[in-house]
This record gives structure tokens, sequence and C-alpha cells, in this order.
């Protein structure tokens, strides 16, 4: 089998993709499918309430994959792929070393323990660090934050990043963040994120806490599949968005 395929077309808006217009883009907009990256992810169940037909919408998915290259490949290609998986820096090497070099961007990664024991300070760090050029473990973009239970605070932000000789009000300028006050909100976040993401070169996605509203809304042993469903469809966009931006992902 040959290696070389036919050069395949490349969308850059939504719009430009077969079959989508300016009426059927803002409904998929509306869903939360703003970039060609978001449509090459999806499923056809998932364009459905766009009014799209399951024929229309295998049409559309195929042209952004295509556009995207996400087909079979070779492993020496795979080998390649896996040569632009960046790591992010702790700020600690004892925990770098752990993670063989720090967070792999195109993966979760995930901080537990009691509370009180330093979870949400780790996200405030990666969220300073990240902005730190790659010589000094990090990887010159910015941060998408999701407070789910209201800990983030901008003045630990800024004794950070005194502390790493950056500008405070640069690197508070280039974390993006939002509170989310249910689960359903929180998800809605993520499922929009995807232009703000692309727009503002975000490197690392941070929910913290992931799970505090899912605990919380959906109790007892008869809500515990819904909750497992809801909460698997979240962690797959956050997966998705992780690869397809080639981002770190973090939650707690």
């Amino acid at each position: 089998m040959s290696s070389e395929e036919k050069p395949q077309k490349t969308y850059q808006v939504i719009e430009d993709l077969p079959g989508i217009g300016p009426v059927t883009a803002q409904k998929l907009r509306n869903l939360g499918f703003h970039t060609v990256e978001a449509l090459a992810t999806a499923t056809i169940r998932e364009l459905e309430p766009a009014g799209i037909g399951e024929k229309k919408a295998a049409e559309i998915i195929h042209a952004a994959r295509s556009s995207l290259s996400l087909s079979f490949i070779r492993a020496d290609e795979l080998l390649k792929m896996r040569e632009n998986v960046l790591r992010l820096t702790t700020g600690s090497k004892a925990l770098d070393r752990l993670l063989d070099g720090g967070l792999e961007t195109q993966a979760i990664t995930e901080f537990y323990g009691e509370y009180g024991s330093g979870k949400s300070q780790i996200c405030h760090q990666l969220c300073v660090n990240v902005q730190l050029p790659p010589e000094r473990g990090g990887l010159n973009g910015g941060a998408l934050y999701i407070d789910t239970e209201n800990t983030f605070r901008t003045e630990r932000i800024v004794q950070m990043a005194k502390h790493l000789g950056l500008d405070p009000q640069e690197v508070v300028k280039n974390i993006i963040y939002a509170e989310a006050y249910t689960s359903d909100h929180q998800i809605f976040l993520l499922e929009n994120a995807d232009e703000i993401i692309k727009e503002n070169n975000v490197k690392l996605i941070v929910i913290d806490s992931l799970t505090a509203h899912f605990r919380s809304e959906y109790i007892g042993r008869e809500m515990l599949a819904r909750r497992q469903q809801k909460l698997n469809k979240h962690m797959h966009k956050l997966i998705r968005l992780a690869r397809v931006f080639n981002t770190v992902a973090v939650v707690t």
C-alpha cells in the first residue's frame, strides 16, 4: 500500500465545510461546535440537534477529518507524531521526575488528595508555568481555568509570577477564567471552549474540581448511571480538546 495520498482540502472555518451554510453553522456553534477540529472529533448523533440528517452529518465529519488527516497511519508516522507531545514542568524537580519530565500534552493528568492538600495550588502554579519559555519548562501559552469550588485566587497568581520573574499583569491576562455554578454549566463551558483555546494559544486546560458538582447534584444509587454518563461525556470532550490542540489537561 502506498503511503502517498491525494492532498486533502484544508478548511479554516466550519462554513468552509461542504453542506454547511450560515444557518447550519450557527446551529452547530450553539451546540458547541465552533471549529473544524471540533467537528472532526464529533459523532453523528451529536450533530442531530442541529437538524442535520445522518448522511449529511457523516459527510461533514468525514470532510473535517480528511482536512486534518485523521485517518489510519503507519506506526513510524505515529512515532513522529509523538515527537509533537510536549511537557510542562510542575515547578518541582521531584514531581517532574515522577512524571517522566512533566505533564504531557494530549493527555489528562489528575491530582487527587484530601481537602487542603494543595491540589488547587498546583493548578495555580501550572497556570504560571505554562507561560514560561520551553527552555524553562513552559509552553509559551495561556491557560483556561474552569473553577467549580471558587478556589481560584488572582493574588496568588501574581505572587507566583513575581517569584518566577514574569510580568504579573501579562500572566494574569493570559489566563482565561470561568466559574461553573452547576454541572450543566461546567459542561457548557467546556463544550464551547474550542474557539477560545484556538484564539488565545491556550496550552493548559484546568478543571478544579472535576466531580464536585456531579457529586452534589446526583445523589443516591439510582442517579449513579446518569452521573457517570454525563461525566464520561465531559471527560471525552476534555481529551478531544487536549489532543486536537496539543494542550495539557489537568483535573482535580
